[in-house]
């Protein structure tokens, strides 16, 4: 799957840019796709958060066979995106980036020119959110112990965040692919700086409390998908900066998820690696399924090279009985990258 599977199905991705009547005519099938006052509802709706069609049928008071057909008006005339989690499909607007179909700047004019939206509409989307915060809050309140335990063993979150801003927090960076993103904490820290987050994980979980935390904090400019990280459904060069956030010490093979994370960087692009040191705590494999216990700045450094990656800083804040390190890296800028080079 390419960059099209976050985009729109009908954007042009890695293909040649559409002749000026190829252009006209996606943008006319656009137009008449959202001629229609339930379609304008769903575009409207889903401007102001994903959904799936369950909460769709709750939101309109339509059949789901009805929303459906909906839905598949406004994708195939690029206007939305679809993606599939497990069972559940969820629904958003198309992205507005360079190289995206008409229809995902139609649906942009059309949100400027409509009315803030139907009071009931606003009503019911309101009632789904909060359903979903409910939810998420019992997921935690089930695995609440289980954090807390392990927070309490490393430096304090706000001390690793802070080094996060610095080294990502730059207005060059306009788009950062948050890997195993887990509740979203990354994307919501980054998110003031960013023209678009995404954050993966595999966990259906995890991601409904991401989606609860990322709408609560108001992160409009951040989405979550369901993936796998060692086969990200994006193109190369598809972000700024990555993020692989106390991920790694899960897998079987943190260096082929390294790979794959520099896959999806633009040339000058940047990697943060944010783990934990070798340790001895054992009872984290049992008790919090870790797979290894941490990594040392030459191993990191090995992952980085084998990647194509060169190492720019490496930062440990030291704590008892975990010290947390982060690794910084970046892809290098080619002659054959499309950007400015050394002559």
């Amino acid at each position: 799957m390419q960059t099209e599977a976050i985009r729109t199905d009908q954007g042009t991705g890695g293909r040649a840019p559409a002749r000026p009547g190829e252009r006209m005519d996606a943008l006319l099938a656009a137009l008449r796709a959202a001629a229609e006052p339930t379609r304008l509802r769903i575009v409207q709706l889903l401007s102001k958060d994903e959904l799936t069609v369950s909460e769709l049928v709750r939101i309109l008071g339509q059949s789901q066979p009805r929303i459906s057909r909906h839905l598949k008006l406004l994708t195939e005339a690029g206007l939305l995106n679809r993606h599939r989690e497990g069972s559940w499909v969820f629904h958003r607007l198309a992205d507005d980036m360079p190289g995206s179909a008409p229809g995902a700047e139609v649906a942009r004019h059309l949100i400027a020119l409509l009315p803030n939206g139907e009071p009931r509409d606003l009503e019911r989307l309101s009632a789904v959110k909060q359903a979903r915060d409910e939810k998420a809050a019992g997921y935690f309140d089930a695995n609440a112990e289980r954090w807390d335990e392990l927070r309490s063993l490393h430096v304090d979150d706000v001390d690793v965040e802070t080094v996060i801003r610095e080294w990502l927090g730059q207005p060059a960076i306009r788009s950062v692919l948050d890997i195993g993103t887990g509740t979203g904490r990354i994307l919501e820290v980054l998110s003031p700086d960013l023209e678009r987050g995404v954050g993966i994980d595999q966990s259906r979980e995890m991601l409904s409390v991401a989606r609860a935390n990322l709408d609560r904090a108001g992160c409009g400019n951040c989405q979550i998908r369901q993936a796998d990280l060692y086969r990200l459904p994006f193109g190369a060069a598809d972000f700024d900066a990555a993020v692989i956030h106390q991920v790694l010490h899960f897998l079987n093979e943190p260096g082929a998820a390294i790979t794959e994370a520099a896959r999806v960087l633009a040339p000058g692009g940047r990697l943060l690696v944010v783990d934990f040191l070798p340790h001895l705590l054992e009872n984290l494999r049992e008790e919090h399924s870790h797979r290894r216990l941490g990594f040392s700045d030459t191993e990191i450094g090995t992952w980085f090279a084998r990647a194509g990656l060169t190492g720019l800083e490496q930062k440990h804040l030291t704590s008892d009985p975990l010290t947390v390190a982060l690794w910084l890296a970046e892809k290098p800028i080619t002659k054959t990258s499309g950007k400015d080079t050394e002559q």
